[in-house]
């Protein structure tokens, strides 16, 4: 299993904890009234986004979902503007139109948060084919549930990638529920890399909420993919912390012990920090100085984005084409 360095794991631990903060941040914001639109949040499956980005490069792409936010901030997304658009200002990503669950960003190959479900996968799968056509190494990766999973266009597209062989990586967060319904009411199979021979591509089943071991099998996935091997379907085993949405309890398909177990034995930080400070020698005082030093940029990204002006009723029709038309 392919290890990362020490500087990569601290890497990945500030990206964790960005991920971390900005959820429980937007967390608050929202129930205070702050933010409009829904909200989803990431807050327990960081590792599988950290895992998974931390081999892409500036041009290669992604396709995110409507819990997306950890994806975002993953590939290189910058705090102070997502949050902007959650507030619907003029600043953020898609200049207050987008909001959560609709980010996108082209110059860091963001192709867009999507609140469809499995909508992101051929997305992928066309920039996928756009990279090969124009000869360049870019990969394409798709995230998405395992609700996704029953989604016809994750079959027709997974199988038309293998026949193209497109340097794409198909990466399934497995939170155990699609919304309210455990992954046994809706599917036979439990392990849904079993899918992937299907289309005789490899499949590989992973502990989503160990960065290291997704880090890994990322590293396989996303190599074959840049090295014309084609694509591949990660499913990462991960478990959200909170609710579907920041309005739903999470009481009445799981039980509290369920959760607090989950917590206190599969928290990513948690791992890695033991990690960190056990066999790399990290001090837990490095540790809380980055945790500090990245509290404060989220502040004045918090500033940024309040203090950013709101679209006015005339901007409501620009954007809508991606060019001038001409009368």
């Amino acid at each position: 299993m392919s290890k990362p360095s020490k500087d990569q794991m601290l890497y990945m631990y500030r990206k964790m904890i960005e991920i971390r903060q900005f959820e429980e941040a937007a967390g608050t914001l929202y129930q205070s009234g702050q933010l409009p639109g829904f909200l989803h949040l990431y807050i327990g499956e960081e590792a599988t986004a950290v895992g998974v980005c931390v081999h892409l490069q500036d041009e290669d792409y992604i396709t995110s979902t409507h819990r997306g936010h950890g994806h975002l901030i993953a590939k290189g997304g910058r705090r102070d503007r997502m949050m902007a658009e959650l507030f619907a200002r003029t600043t953020g990503y898609c200049k207050g139109k987008g909001g959560s669950m609709h980010i996108a960003d082209k110059e860091t190959g963001i192709l867009g948060a999507n609140g469809v479900v499995g909508a992101g996968i051929p997305l992928a799968a066309g920039a996928a084919l756009s990279a090969k056509l124009r000869g360049t190494q870019q990969v394409a990766v798709s995230f998405f549930g395992d609700g996704a999973t029953n989604q016809g266009i994750f079959h027709e597209t997974l199988n038309l990638a293998a026949v193209w062989e497109l340097p794409v990586v198909f990466v399934c967060e497995n939170n155990r529920f699609g919304m309210g319904t455990p992954q046994s009411e809706h599917q036979r199979i439990e392990d849904i890399a079993v899918r992937a021979p299907s289309y005789d591509i490899p499949g590989v089943t992973v502990d989503g909420n160990d960065v290291l071991k997704v880090y890994a099998a990322a590293d396989e996935a996303v190599t074959r993919a840049r090295e014309g091997g084609g694509p591949t379907l990660l499913n990462c085993d991960t478990y959200r912390f909170r609710g579907h949405h920041i309005g739903d309890p999470g009481t009445s398909y799981r039980d509290r012990e369920e959760v607090q177990e989950q917590e206190r034995q599969r928290d990513p930080i948690r791992r890695l920090t033991e990690v960190l400070t056990e066999e790399e020698g990290v001090s837990e005082d490095e540790l809380s100085a980055i945790e500090a030093e990245l509290a404060k940029e989220l502040e004045s990204a918090l500033e940024f984005a309040k203090n950013s002006p709101e679209p006015l009723p005339e901007d409501a029709l620009n954007d809508l084409y991606a060019g001038s038309i001409q009368p």
